[in-house]
């Protein structure tokens, strides 16, 4: 399988189950891993066969932004069924960390790895 990542990518985001979690952006750290979804770019070496990396931070920073879901596991399958979903991806492993969320802790957070149904 050939992996293409994206790791410690900050994004900003409103989430928790706190209220004031709900009006304070947090930044969360997010590490995805996906199988890419041909092996064209790896043989012709064209930017027109390969995963647009771009494409894929930007939508993952505005759906961060836009309206992220109270808990970081929900967070986490969002993100990766949006990943499987719009750029067609057949296997993806999501990470997602709070960072400093609690005294004396870096981070804390979830991981998941979801495949595409036939």
């Amino acid at each position: 399988m050939n992996k293409i990542f994206i790791h410690d990518l900050r994004v900003e985001a409103r989430i928790g189950v706190y209220d004031w979690e709900q009006h304070l952006p947090q930044t969360i750290r997010l590490d995805v891993e996906m199988a890419a979804p041909s092996d064209r770019a790896f043989h012709t070496g064209k930017i027109a066969d390969a995963l647009d990396y771009a494409k894929v931070v930007a939508r993952l920073k505005a759906f961060a932004k836009d309206a992220p879901p109270p808990l970081l596991e929900r967070f986490a399958e969002r993100v990766a069924q949006l990943l499987l979903a719009e750029f067609d991806v057949p296997w993806v492993r999501v990470r997602v960390a709070k960072l400093g969320a609690l005294a004396g802790v870096k981070e804390i957070g979830v991981e998941i790895e979801r495949g595409r149904t036939v």
